[in-house]
């Protein structure tokens, strides 16, 4: 902090990981405002995907009554939610390094 007051835990944390990053020679480059706009993009995307599939799975669970049943769709319902956001960072990651 160049006005002389105390930093804070996050500050120092912050210039660790920096610190840490430049040793490692990866290099901070700022998202270009297509890069942001894309990422907003995918994340509103992914995100109502996740969102009509919650939906559906909570109307299948209402009408199912079997418990073995049910525990397929929580294990099926997982699965996709865990792809989608798969998905959604690899395309965020694709965005950043400006693949796609």
């Amino acid at each position: 902090m160049e006005d002389g007051s105390p930093k804070t835990a996050y500050d120092i944390a912050m210039e660790r990981l920096r610190k840490k990053d430049a040793d490692a020679g990866i290099a901070n480059v700022p998202l270009t405002d297509a890069q942001k706009a894309a990422i907003a993009e995918a994340r509103n995307f992914y995100d109502s995907k996740i969102a009509e599939r919650e939906v559906l799975h909570e109307s299948t669970v209402r009408r199912t009554q079997d418990p073995e049943a049910l525990k397929g769709l929580e294990a099926d319902y997982h699965r996709d939610r865990d792809r989608f956001v798969s998905d959604r960072d690899s395309k965020i990651e694709r965005i950043r390094r400006g693949n796609s």
